[in-house]
């Protein structure tokens, strides 16, 4: 199965029950439909709408990550920033990352590769995934990510991401990340 609205009945959260949970909150977002993104190359190749990253918006790119003793952790970075995934793995309290499977990132983030996002918190808080965010992204006007499909995308501002993830009980780690 792709990462698409096509099989968004399949995901253990509907898209449709996170924006209900986004107003239900009140919190602010727009929305744009797109065909599938399901990297970083593919979301600048399609921008219709977005404020760049001059205008101040964050375009991010998310890394579900394991550790040795099975922890699961979620990464949200700018998307032109490399990263060292010792340090990443470092600055978020574990010892060496490597990247999770699609089985391990169903099971607990409730999303399949390429639609990867700070919102799948909703699912990942109850799986215990430890969230870090790049303090660039949260000091951005307003952040890119798929509301749990990749042919959707959800911009907000990151104050009211921070106020959806108080919700779903995360507090992330903020992430310096040169």
């Amino acid at each position: 199965m792709d990462a698409s609205s096509a099989f968004q009945d399949s995901l253990p959260i509907h898209p449709d029950a996170l924006r209900t949970t986004l107003r239900e909150l009140g919190l602010a977002f727009e929305e744009f439909t797109h065909p599938p993104l399901r990297t970083v190359a593919d979301s600048k190749a399609y921008r219709d709408g977005f404020l760049t990253k001059e205008d101040g918006g964050a375009h991010i790119k998310n890394l579900y990550l394991r550790d040795k003793k099975k922890q699961n952790f979620l990464a949200v970075i700018e998307e032109d920033k490399e990263v060292d995934l010792k340090a990443l793995g470092a600055a978020m309290g574990a010892g060496r990352v490597s990247f999770g499977s699609a089985d391990r990132l169903l099971e607990h983030l409730g999303v399949r590769p390429g639609a990867v996002t700070p919102l799948a918190m909703m699912q990942g808080s109850k799986s215990g995934v430890t969230l870090g965010i790049d303090e660039d992204v949260l000091s951005a006007k307003l952040v890119y990510m798929h509301p749990l499909v990749n042919d959707q995308t959800i911009a907000m501002r990151p104050d009211d991401l921070l106020t959806f993830l108080a919700h779903v009980n995360v507090t992330p780690i903020t992430l310096t990340i040169a």
